[in-house]
């Protein structure tokens, strides 16, 4: 059974930095391509970075790259999302998702979620 767990997420001030982590269970990290995805009130789920088997393929959404970034540690078994420079447009919640194939930004082309962990930036 595929478990995949969030944490990290958390009330933070504009310019601040937070580290997401997602915690998997029944795959391997280093086999498996994941991405992270946020959903903010009202809006639809949208796709924020990605990470695939090979080293150095990782892909983000414009409007964080530079800001933002992917990795694993294959030893925990745990991908991380690496947030720095937030800001308010950031406040969503947070999901990881995997079962899917590097490059894909679409939520249906995966098939594990994790529950979500909130992150909100305040101006």
């Amino acid at each position: 059974q595929v478990q995949l767990v969030e944490s990290g997420g958390g009330l933070v001030q504009s310019g601040d930095s937070l580290t997401l982590s997602c915690a998997a269970s029944g795959i391997t990290v280093r086999t498996y391509p994941m991405g992270w995805f946020r959903q903010a009130p009202g809006k639809e789920r949208e796709f924020v970075a990605g990470i695939g088997r090979f080293e150095g393929h990782t892909n983000y959404t414009d409007s964080v790259k530079g800001r933002f970034l992917i990795s694993r540690d294959n030893a925990k078994n745990t991908w991380y999302l690496q947030m720095n420079s937030l800001k308010p447009e950031d406040t969503a919640i947070y999901y990881c998702a995997s079962g899917g194939y590097y490059g894909s930004r679409l939520r249906r082309d995966y098939a594990y979620w994790g529950q979500g962990t909130q992150v909100t930036v305040s101006s």
